[in-house]
């Protein structure tokens, strides 16, 4: 088996792994994939077109299910969406020049930053509401509060704050997108949870929903600068596998599981950024 394949397999066995992970978290798993890809010898220019490639792949296998589960907030979504796929763009216009060194230490800090802010937080936050249903308490014109149900289909009804700060925070995120190939869900789950008050299982199944369009618009920028290779081509293949298995597990998992698991990943992930660079 020639060297050719064999880095096809790892592509691909990454992208699953990653994607499968990402989709549970809400972080697109490009953030875990572009690391271990600069690990094992791929340059960050290489690496983010693949990383950007497997998140939009496993987005796209993972939001059906998570929309049709009542968990994602889609008008949310849309909103901070508009802001963060402008930002990655620019992001990926500029990723050709960024040094990697500050950039490194930028996304590790972000990671850890947004690691212990889910940490350290204990229970839940929202609570089930007697009489409540989706009906009256879901999405509804003019409004970002929402409601989703819980393992016993029970009602969580919940309101958005700091909206104009979550907004500047999920800019940021698509910069560093577009930076680096990392699709900015393991900063966008993180600000909807701990910053905008919105339950994590919501927050992470809504930046699913966001990843996807984020990594379109840079998929278009990293296409006009020449930068896809034959290595997106596994990639896509594990993150459209790995999306679908993610995106099954993630609506049965309670939702402190969910936030513990997420900030370990992303207190790693942060770590190893900033050691390496």
């Amino acid at each position: 088996m020639d060297n050719f394949v064999v880095a096809q397999l790892i592509v691909g066995l990454l992208a699953f792994a990653t994607a499968t992970l990402g989709s549970v978290g809400g972080l697109g798993g490009a953030v875990i994939l572009v690391p271990g890809l600069v690990l094992l010898g791929w340059s960050p220019i290489e690496a983010a077109p693949i990383g950007i490639a497997m998140s939009g792949a496993g987005a796209l296998a993972a939001v059906p299910r998570q929309s049709l589960s009542g968990i994602t907030n889609h008008r949310l979504g849309v909103a901070m969406e508009i802001p963060a796929s402008a930002a990655a763009a620019a992001g990926a216009l500029l990723s050709v020049l960024a040094p990697e060194e500050a950039l490194q230490y930028a996304l590790g800090g972000a990671a850890i930053v947004a690691a212990i802010a889910g940490g350290l937080r204990r229970g839940q936050r929202n609570l089930p509401v007697d009489g409540a249903d989706l009906a009256t308490s879901g999405d509804r014109p003019g409004r970002l509060a929402s409601a989703y149900p819980d393992q016993e289909g029970r009602v969580i009804p919940y309101e958005i704050r700091r909206l104009p700060l979550g907004v500047g925070l999920i800019g940021g995120a698509g910069l560093l997108a577009g930076l680096t190939g990392t699709s900015g869900g393991f900063i966008k789950t993180p600000v909807m949870s701990e910053v905008m008050h919105v339950p994590v299982k919501v927050a992470a199944a809504t930046s699913m929903f966001m990843v996807g369009v984020t990594s379109a618009v840079t998929i278009g920028v990293y296409t006009s600068q020449g930068r896809m290779t034959a290595a997106i081509a596994p990639a896509v293949l594990g993150g459209l596998l790995g999306g679908r298995l993610g995106g099954a597990m993630q609506p049965r998992l309670p939702a402190g599981q969910v936030r513990v698991v997420l900030s370990a990943m992303v207190l790693a992930i942060g770590i190893i950024l900033v050691v390496r660079a």
